[in-house]
Protein backbone atom coordinates (compact mmCIF):
# COMPACT_ATOMS: atom_id res chain seq x y z
CA UNK A 1 0.00 0.00 0.00
CA UNK A 2 1.13 3.56 -0.74
CA UNK A 3 0.30 6.09 1.96
CA UNK A 4 0.93 9.83 2.23
CA UNK A 5 2.02 11.00 5.69
CA UNK A 6 4.10 13.82 7.22
CA UNK A 7 7.83 13.48 6.62
CA UNK A 8 9.76 12.07 9.61
CA UNK A 9 13.35 12.22 10.85
CA UNK A 10 13.97 8.59 9.81
CA UNK A 11 13.17 9.50 6.17
CA UNK A 12 16.44 11.44 5.84
CA UNK A 13 18.45 8.66 4.15
CA UNK A 14 15.76 8.00 1.53
CA UNK A 15 15.25 11.72 0.91
CA UNK A 16 18.97 12.33 0.48
CA UNK A 17 19.24 9.44 -2.00
CA UNK A 18 16.32 10.82 -4.06
CA UNK A 19 17.82 14.33 -4.02
CA UNK A 20 21.15 12.94 -5.27
CA UNK A 21 19.38 11.17 -8.13
CA UNK A 22 17.35 14.24 -9.13
CA UNK A 23 20.31 16.02 -10.71
CA UNK A 24 20.95 19.75 -10.71
CA UNK A 25 18.25 22.39 -10.88
CA UNK A 26 15.84 21.16 -8.18
CA UNK A 27 16.32 24.22 -5.98
CA UNK A 28 14.10 23.32 -3.03
CA UNK A 29 15.69 19.87 -2.51
CA UNK A 30 19.45 20.18 -3.04
CA UNK A 31 21.53 17.11 -2.26
CA UNK A 32 22.79 18.57 1.02
CA UNK A 33 22.23 16.23 3.94
CA UNK A 34 22.46 18.90 6.64
CA UNK A 35 19.97 21.15 4.83
CA UNK A 36 17.53 18.29 4.28
CA UNK A 37 17.74 17.43 7.98
CA UNK A 38 16.88 21.05 8.82
CA UNK A 39 13.94 20.97 6.43
CA UNK A 40 12.62 17.80 8.08
CA UNK A 41 12.96 19.44 11.50
CA UNK A 42 11.14 22.53 10.25
CA UNK A 43 8.35 20.34 8.88
CA UNK A 44 8.05 18.47 12.18
CA UNK A 45 7.72 21.76 14.06
CA UNK A 46 5.09 22.89 11.56
CA UNK A 47 2.90 19.79 11.89
CA UNK A 48 3.26 19.95 15.68
CA UNK A 49 2.21 23.63 15.52
CA UNK A 50 5.36 24.87 17.19
CA UNK A 51 5.93 27.66 14.66
CA UNK A 52 3.85 30.56 13.35
CA UNK A 53 1.37 29.49 10.62
CA UNK A 54 2.90 31.86 8.06
CA UNK A 55 6.33 30.27 8.64
CA UNK A 56 5.07 26.73 8.09
CA UNK A 57 6.76 24.16 5.85
CA UNK A 58 4.62 21.09 5.17
CA UNK A 59 6.55 18.14 3.75
CA UNK A 60 4.65 14.95 2.88
CA UNK A 61 6.26 11.55 2.44
CA UNK A 62 4.93 8.81 0.17
CA UNK A 63 5.53 5.59 2.07
CA UNK A 64 5.54 2.13 0.54
CA UNK A 65 4.16 0.21 3.50
CA UNK A 66 5.58 -3.10 2.26
CA UNK A 67 9.10 -1.68 1.95
CA UNK A 68 8.55 0.54 5.02
CA UNK A 69 10.40 3.28 3.17
CA UNK A 70 9.77 6.78 1.86
CA UNK A 71 9.69 6.69 -1.95
CA UNK A 72 8.52 10.22 -2.70
CA UNK A 73 8.08 13.69 -1.27
CA UNK A 74 5.97 16.78 -1.93
CA UNK A 75 5.55 19.99 0.00
CA UNK A 76 3.78 23.25 0.75
CA UNK A 77 5.52 26.47 1.83
CA UNK A 78 2.89 28.45 3.76
CA UNK A 79 4.27 31.86 2.71
CA UNK A 80 7.30 32.70 0.57
CA UNK A 81 9.51 35.75 0.91
CA UNK A 82 8.91 36.55 4.59
CA UNK A 83 12.39 35.61 5.87
CA UNK A 84 14.40 35.60 2.64
CA UNK A 85 13.32 37.88 -0.21
CA UNK A 86 11.68 35.86 -2.99
CA UNK A 87 12.66 36.93 -6.52
CA UNK A 88 11.17 36.32 -9.94
CA UNK A 89 11.32 37.99 -13.28
CA UNK A 90 7.99 39.36 -14.45
CA UNK A 91 7.60 38.90 -18.20
CA UNK A 92 5.94 41.98 -19.66
CA UNK A 93 5.94 44.29 -22.68
CA UNK A 94 7.51 47.74 -22.94
CA UNK A 95 5.93 49.96 -25.59
CA UNK A 96 7.81 52.79 -27.32
CA UNK A 97 6.19 54.94 -29.99
CA UNK A 98 6.98 57.93 -32.15
CA UNK A 99 4.01 59.67 -33.79
CA UNK A 100 6.34 61.72 -35.96
CA UNK A 101 8.06 58.65 -37.42
CA UNK A 102 4.91 56.52 -37.27
CA UNK A 103 6.79 53.86 -35.27
CA UNK A 104 5.17 51.69 -32.59
CA UNK A 105 7.48 49.12 -30.98
CA UNK A 106 6.46 46.45 -28.46
CA UNK A 107 9.49 44.95 -26.73
CA UNK A 108 9.23 41.87 -24.45
CA UNK A 109 10.95 42.70 -21.17
CA UNK A 110 11.96 41.06 -17.89
CA UNK A 111 11.46 43.04 -14.66
CA UNK A 112 12.93 41.89 -11.32
CA UNK A 113 9.94 41.33 -9.03
CA UNK A 114 8.93 40.37 -5.49
CA UNK A 115 5.24 40.07 -6.40
CA UNK A 116 4.85 36.53 -5.01
CA UNK A 117 5.87 37.56 -1.47
CA UNK A 118 3.38 36.24 1.08
CA UNK A 119 1.88 33.67 -1.32
CA UNK A 120 1.61 29.93 -0.65
CA UNK A 121 3.85 27.71 -2.78
CA UNK A 122 3.42 24.03 -3.62
CA UNK A 123 6.94 22.70 -4.01
CA UNK A 124 9.50 19.92 -3.57
CA UNK A 125 7.84 17.24 -5.70
CA UNK A 126 10.18 14.28 -6.07
CA UNK A 127 9.33 10.64 -6.76
CA UNK A 128 11.66 7.65 -6.79
CA UNK A 129 12.09 6.17 -10.28
CA UNK A 130 11.10 2.75 -8.90
CA UNK A 131 7.55 3.95 -8.17
CA UNK A 132 6.67 6.06 -11.20
CA UNK A 133 3.53 5.24 -13.14
CA UNK A 134 0.10 3.94 -12.17
CA UNK A 135 -1.06 7.29 -10.78
CA UNK A 136 1.57 7.46 -8.02
CA UNK A 137 2.79 10.87 -9.12
CA UNK A 138 -0.80 12.13 -9.15
CA UNK A 139 -1.30 11.00 -5.57
CA UNK A 140 1.95 12.63 -4.45
CA UNK A 141 1.08 15.94 -6.09
CA UNK A 142 -2.66 16.16 -5.46
CA UNK A 143 -2.62 15.09 -1.81
CA UNK A 144 -1.39 18.64 -1.10
CA UNK A 145 -4.61 20.15 -2.40
CA UNK A 146 -6.66 18.03 0.00
CA UNK A 147 -4.57 19.45 2.85
CA UNK A 148 -4.93 23.01 1.54
CA UNK A 149 -8.69 22.52 1.32
CA UNK A 150 -9.13 21.38 4.92
CA UNK A 151 -6.76 23.93 6.49
CA UNK A 152 -7.25 27.04 4.36
CA UNK A 153 -6.70 29.44 7.27
CA UNK A 154 -3.00 28.50 7.26
CA UNK A 155 -2.47 29.53 3.64
CA UNK A 156 -3.03 32.38 1.19
CA UNK A 157 -6.06 32.28 -1.11
CA UNK A 158 -3.76 32.03 -4.13
CA UNK A 159 -1.26 29.19 -4.54
CA UNK A 160 1.61 28.97 -7.01
CA UNK A 161 4.28 26.53 -8.15
CA UNK A 162 7.67 27.45 -9.58
CA UNK A 163 8.61 24.95 -12.27
CA UNK A 164 12.13 23.79 -13.05
CA UNK A 165 13.45 25.48 -16.20
CA UNK A 166 15.50 24.17 -19.10
CA UNK A 167 19.06 23.00 -18.46
CA UNK A 168 21.25 20.36 -20.08
CA UNK A 169 22.62 17.12 -18.63
CA UNK A 170 25.57 19.04 -17.18
CA UNK A 171 23.28 21.49 -15.41
CA UNK A 172 24.00 24.37 -17.80
CA UNK A 173 21.16 26.83 -18.39
CA UNK A 174 20.96 28.89 -21.63
CA UNK A 175 19.34 31.80 -19.77
CA UNK A 176 21.99 31.73 -17.06
CA UNK A 177 24.78 31.65 -19.64
CA UNK A 178 23.32 34.69 -21.42
CA UNK A 179 22.24 36.73 -18.39
CA UNK A 180 23.01 35.57 -14.86
CA UNK A 181 26.63 34.64 -15.55
CA UNK A 182 27.30 38.26 -16.57
CA UNK A 183 26.54 39.49 -13.05
CA UNK A 184 27.49 36.53 -10.84
CA UNK A 185 31.03 35.19 -10.76
CA UNK A 186 29.90 31.59 -10.33
CA UNK A 187 28.43 28.63 -12.22
CA UNK A 188 24.68 28.15 -12.60
CA UNK A 189 24.74 25.07 -10.34
CA UNK A 190 26.50 27.03 -7.59
CA UNK A 191 24.05 29.95 -7.75
CA UNK A 192 21.10 27.55 -7.77
CA UNK A 193 22.54 25.67 -4.81
CA UNK A 194 23.05 28.89 -2.82
CA UNK A 195 19.47 29.88 -3.54
CA UNK A 196 18.24 26.48 -2.37
CA UNK A 197 20.29 26.80 0.81
CA UNK A 198 18.49 30.06 1.57
CA UNK A 199 21.46 32.34 0.89
CA UNK A 200 19.58 34.75 -1.40
CA UNK A 201 21.01 38.10 -0.36
CA UNK A 202 23.56 37.86 -3.19
CA UNK A 203 20.68 38.12 -5.69
CA UNK A 204 19.66 41.55 -4.43
CA UNK A 205 23.27 42.66 -4.22
CA UNK A 206 24.37 41.59 -7.70
CA UNK A 207 21.31 41.29 -9.95
CA UNK A 208 20.58 44.31 -12.20
CA UNK A 209 17.55 46.30 -11.07
CA UNK A 210 16.81 47.65 -14.53
CA UNK A 211 14.55 45.91 -17.10
CA UNK A 212 16.12 43.27 -19.34
CA UNK A 213 15.12 43.69 -23.01
CA UNK A 214 14.76 40.19 -24.47
CA UNK A 215 15.85 41.10 -28.04
CA UNK A 216 19.29 41.79 -26.55
CA UNK A 217 19.60 38.15 -25.46
CA UNK A 218 20.69 35.34 -27.82
CA UNK A 219 18.05 33.13 -29.43
CA UNK A 220 18.96 30.15 -27.23
CA UNK A 221 18.23 32.13 -24.06
CA UNK A 222 14.97 33.65 -25.31
CA UNK A 223 13.75 30.21 -26.43
CA UNK A 224 13.78 28.75 -22.90
CA UNK A 225 12.02 31.58 -21.06
CA UNK A 226 8.75 30.20 -19.70
CA UNK A 227 9.62 26.60 -20.65
CA UNK A 228 10.09 23.66 -18.28
CA UNK A 229 12.76 20.98 -18.07
CA UNK A 230 11.71 17.79 -19.87
CA UNK A 231 11.64 15.91 -16.55
CA UNK A 232 9.22 18.52 -15.19
CA UNK A 233 6.68 18.32 -18.01
CA UNK A 234 4.52 15.65 -16.27
CA UNK A 235 4.36 17.79 -13.10
CA UNK A 236 3.33 20.82 -15.15
CA UNK A 237 0.58 18.86 -16.91
CA UNK A 238 -0.74 17.66 -13.55
CA UNK A 239 -0.96 21.24 -12.28
CA UNK A 240 -2.60 22.45 -15.48
CA UNK A 241 -5.23 19.72 -15.12
CA UNK A 242 -5.88 21.08 -11.62
CA UNK A 243 -6.52 24.56 -13.03
CA UNK A 244 -3.10 26.17 -12.62
CA UNK A 245 -2.09 28.71 -15.29
CA UNK A 246 1.09 30.61 -16.17
CA UNK A 247 1.13 33.90 -14.24
CA UNK A 248 3.81 35.73 -16.23
CA UNK A 249 6.57 35.09 -13.67
CA UNK A 250 9.74 33.15 -14.50
CA UNK A 251 12.72 31.99 -12.47
CA UNK A 252 15.61 34.46 -12.49
CA UNK A 253 18.20 31.73 -13.06
CA UNK A 254 16.77 29.26 -15.59
CA UNK A 255 13.59 31.00 -16.81
CA UNK A 256 11.23 28.25 -15.64
CA UNK A 257 7.58 29.40 -15.42
CA UNK A 258 5.47 29.95 -12.32
CA UNK A 259 1.86 28.74 -12.45
CA UNK A 260 -0.90 29.70 -10.04
CA UNK A 261 -4.51 29.06 -9.01
CA UNK A 262 -6.91 30.08 -6.25
CA UNK A 263 -7.53 27.29 -3.74
CA UNK A 264 -11.30 27.31 -4.28
CA UNK A 265 -10.82 26.80 -8.04
CA UNK A 266 -8.42 23.82 -7.83
CA UNK A 267 -10.03 20.70 -9.34
CA UNK A 268 -9.28 18.43 -6.35
CA UNK A 269 -10.87 20.99 -4.03
CA UNK A 270 -13.94 21.54 -6.24
CA UNK A 271 -14.62 17.84 -6.71
CA UNK A 272 -13.95 16.75 -3.13
CA UNK A 273 -16.70 15.18 -1.01
CA UNK A 274 -17.02 14.09 2.62
CA UNK A 275 -18.18 10.65 3.76
CA UNK A 276 -18.34 8.71 7.02
CA UNK A 277 -16.15 5.62 7.34
CA UNK A 278 -17.67 2.16 7.38
CA UNK A 279 -15.15 -0.64 7.97
CA UNK A 280 -15.72 -3.94 6.18
CA UNK A 281 -14.02 -7.33 6.18
CA UNK A 282 -13.79 -7.77 2.41
CA UNK A 283 -10.36 -6.69 1.05
CA UNK A 284 -9.99 -4.08 -1.68
CA UNK A 285 -9.42 -4.93 -5.31
CA UNK A 286 -5.84 -3.80 -5.91
CA UNK A 287 -5.56 -3.77 -9.70
CA UNK A 288 -8.02 -0.90 -10.32
CA UNK A 289 -6.92 1.58 -13.04
CA UNK A 290 -6.01 5.09 -11.87
CA UNK A 291 -9.10 6.45 -13.66
CA UNK A 292 -11.30 4.45 -11.26
CA UNK A 293 -9.45 5.35 -8.07
CA UNK A 294 -10.14 8.12 -5.57
CA UNK A 295 -7.92 9.67 -2.93
CA UNK A 296 -9.10 9.37 0.66
CA UNK A 297 -7.82 11.67 3.41
CA UNK A 298 -8.26 11.37 7.19
CA UNK A 299 -8.47 15.21 7.42
CA UNK A 300 -6.02 15.26 10.34
CA UNK A 301 -3.60 18.17 10.64
CA UNK A 302 -0.84 16.63 12.75
CA UNK A 303 -1.22 13.05 11.49
CA UNK A 304 -2.36 13.70 7.91
CA UNK A 305 -2.84 10.50 5.90
CA UNK A 306 -3.95 9.89 2.30
CA UNK A 307 -4.16 6.73 0.20
CA UNK A 308 -6.27 5.54 -2.74
CA UNK A 309 -9.29 3.25 -2.96
CA UNK A 310 -11.63 2.18 -5.80
CA UNK A 311 -14.36 4.72 -6.51
CA UNK A 312 -16.96 1.93 -6.14
CA UNK A 313 -16.38 2.02 -2.35
CA UNK A 314 -18.22 5.35 -2.10
CA UNK A 315 -21.88 5.32 -1.06
CA UNK A 316 -24.41 8.11 -0.59
CA UNK A 317 -23.36 8.84 2.99
CA UNK A 318 -20.51 6.44 3.71
CA UNK A 319 -17.32 5.05 2.25
CA UNK A 320 -16.60 1.36 2.77
CA UNK A 321 -12.97 0.45 3.46
CA UNK A 322 -11.25 -2.67 4.86
CA UNK A 323 -9.56 -2.71 8.25
CA UNK A 324 -6.00 -2.45 6.88
CA UNK A 325 -6.84 0.75 4.97
CA UNK A 326 -8.55 2.18 8.05
CA UNK A 327 -5.46 1.36 10.10
CA UNK A 328 -3.17 3.00 7.53
CA UNK A 329 -5.35 6.13 7.57
CA UNK A 330 -5.67 6.01 11.38
CA UNK A 331 -9.47 6.25 11.21
CA UNK A 332 -12.34 4.35 12.83
CA UNK A 333 -15.94 3.63 11.86
CA UNK A 334 -17.98 6.82 11.85
CA UNK A 335 -15.02 9.17 11.25
CA UNK A 336 -15.50 11.81 8.56
CA UNK A 337 -13.03 11.54 5.67
CA UNK A 338 -12.46 13.54 2.46
CA UNK A 339 -12.46 11.99 -1.01
CA UNK A 340 -11.46 13.34 -4.43
CA UNK A 341 -10.81 11.74 -7.85
CA UNK A 342 -7.22 10.71 -8.48
CA UNK A 343 -7.38 11.57 -12.19
CA UNK A 344 -9.08 14.38 -14.06
CA UNK A 345 -12.73 13.47 -14.68
CA UNK A 346 -13.13 16.06 -17.42
CA UNK A 347 -15.64 18.11 -15.42
CA UNK A 348 -15.14 21.87 -15.16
Amino acid sequence: MLVIRPLQENDLDALYAMAQGAGKGLTTLPADRALLARKIQHARETFNQRCAPEAGLYLFALEDTELKRCVGISGIQARVGLDEVFYNYRLSVTVNASRELDVHVRTPTLHLSNDMTGTTEVCSLLLSSSHRGGGTGLLLSRCRFMFLDDFRSHFSEKVFAEMRGVSDSNGQSPLWDALGSKFFDMEFSEADMLSGLGNKSFIAELMPKYPIYLPMLPDAARAVIGRVHENTEPALKMLQAEGFNFNGMVDIFDGGPAVEAFIHSIRTVREGINRHVMIRKKPLVTDVPAEQQVMISNRSFRDFRVTTIPAECIGLDTVSIPADVAEALEVESGDLVRLAPLKDTGRR
